[in-house]
């Protein structure tokens, strides 16, 4: 059992944001069985201060909630359709953009979708709450797909198809949809995949909205370090010592200098007695 948290915890730490959001979403459930699920009655009940409520009162006295819901869902199977969904898109979109695009693009196009979700349910007057993945898992779908249309998928027992072949399956199915169940739920799909094709189409002209999530979670912001500077500093030149014997040396040089010099100009009897002294010890 240790083995296993162990190499979970490993898993975790090497893997990129796309691994790490999938660990999130499945972590999240884990813990909503445990506080929201009634097993009574078989059903998850989240409170409205985590699901995003299509109550517009509600949702600004807590608006946390159009993020908070994209990590919760309802049961097993909707955890487990949509992260292979998100497990999918995550390695396509990671082909060509940025762990920042992505965490950008989840997070924008959940709070957008969610905000659809309250517009539209408030003009349909219809009261709902609603969790899940799916709008910013569409989102980084079409987004992709808005950015490299005929790429190559291969799936199984199919074979290769083009990636907006695949979309266009999916938005069609939630468009056929949309009036017969979860109404909400097609609304945030639609809603997401139309925010992660603006999102393509404004990074194509320079605009990238990731920016605005990194600079409130500061994720992948490297911190300015102080530059390093280099001090040149000349080494001290080491301190001559003078031994006493060599200055005595230097100055009886210096002074049987003065006295050889004395005598090429003017003559040996030109010197002192005491110069022929000092010249008769310098010779010995």
């Amino acid at each position: 059992m240790n083995s296993i948290i162990d190499d979970l915890k490993f898993q975790y730490k090497i893997g990129g944001i796309a691994n790490k959001m999938i660990y999130w979403n499945v972590g999240v459930f884990l813990l909503s069985i445990i506080f929201f699920y009634q097993f009574k009655s078989g059903v998850f009940d989240f409170p409205d201060w985590l699901a995003v409520s299509s109550e517009p009162t509600i949702v600004l006295t807590r608006p946390w909630t159009l993020m908070t819901y994209a990590f919760f869902h309802y049961g097993f199977m909707h955890l487990f359709f949509n992260m292979m969904v998100l497990n999918f898109s995550s390695r396509l979109f990671l082909t060509f953009f940025t762990q920042k695009q992505y965490l950008g693009l989840y997070i924008l196009s959940a709070i957008f979708s969610g905000l659809c979700f309250v517009v539209s349910f408030y003009f349909l007057h219809q009261v709902s709450n609603m969790v899940g993945a799916s709008a910013a898992i569409m989102a980084l779908l079409v987004a992709t797909t808005t950015y490299q249309p005929l790429m190559n998928v291969r799936l199984l027992l199919i074979g290769n198809v083009k990636l907006w072949h695949i979309t266009a399956v999916i938005l069609l199915l939630d468009l056929l949809q949309i009036q017969i169940d979860n109404t909400g739920g097609h609304i945030a799909h639609l809603s997401g995949a139309f925010f992660g094709y603006i999102y393509i189409k404004l990074l194509q002209n320079g605009t990238d909205l990731s920016k605005i999530v990194d600079s409130v979670l500061g994720i992948f912001t490297q911190k300015k370090k102080t530059p390093f500077k280099k001090v040149h500093v000349n080494p001290k030149k080491p301190a001559v010592r003078r031994d006493s014997k060599i200055v005595v040396k230097d100055k009886t040089q210096q002074q049987l200098d003065e006295i050889l010099d004395k005598i090429s100009q003017s003559g040996y009897d030109s010197l002192t007695a005491e110069e022929k002294e000092f010249l008769f010890k310098a010779g010995k």
